[in-house]
């Protein structure tokens, strides 16, 4: 099993292999106290209490620092959307709403997670991008019930364009205060959908 040793200065030194899931978890602290330009792996570093080459250890770059905290937003929200289609609604409008849920549970993080200051990776990698395009295909699923084939692609990238819209505006603070966000996404999807037919 492996274990943290604590020194005798009070400083923590860890075994190969456990150290990359703290520095993760310390990045995505810092990822929501400052958004995705605040990411720093000297900071990190600093923060998880071990020297900036242990961290350019784990993460060469600052790069892929972000595709790995990416990764794992993106697997963290098809799980949180699997889970709403699973619930009993089990439609579009529940996993719209987990969507933006999310969002706003992790606003640094989902701006990283669409490239936002990480320009170059997000482009580039096809981890991030096979990640995004789950997402797209959980959309798709429910609407392959309703639609011709070939509605189906325009009809998800209309639907997940919007739920992302959505998504922004709430952790941007442009969606007028006191309102239940759940309620105004669902009403807002729920007008998205009007001309949709009724799954089969």
């Amino acid at each position: 099993m492996v274990t943290d040793k604590t020194t005798e200065k009070g400083s923590t030194r860890y075994h190969h292999g456990n150290l990359r899931p703290t520095l993760l978890s310390v990045a995505r602290a810092l990822l929501e106290e400052g958004g995705p330009q605040a990411l720093s792996l000297r900071e990190i570093g600093r923060r998880a209490g071990v020297s900036a080459p242990a961290a350019y250890h784990y993460f060469s770059s600052l790069d892929a620092l972000a595709a790995a905290l990416a990764e794992q937003g993106f697997a963290e929200l098809s799980e949180e959307i699997d889970a709403a289609l699973a619930g009993p609604r089990r439609h579009l409008l529940a996993g719209g709403i987990a969507y933006v849920a999310f969002a706003r549970a992790n606003p640094g993080l989902y701006r990283l997670m669409f490239g936002e200051g990480f320009q170059a990776y997000s482009k580039g990698n096809e981890a991030i991008g096979a990640s995004r395009m789950r997402v797209y295909r959980q959309m798709k699923e429910d609407l392959e019930k309703r639609l011709a084939p070939e509605k189906v692609a325009n009809a998800a990238l209309f639907l997940w364009s919007l739920t992302h819209g959505l998504a922004l505006l709430t952790i941007d603070g442009q969606i007028e205060p006191g309102v239940d966000p759940d309620a105004r996404v669902a009403e807002v999807l729920k007008l998205a959908g009007l001309g949709l037919p009724a799954a089969k």
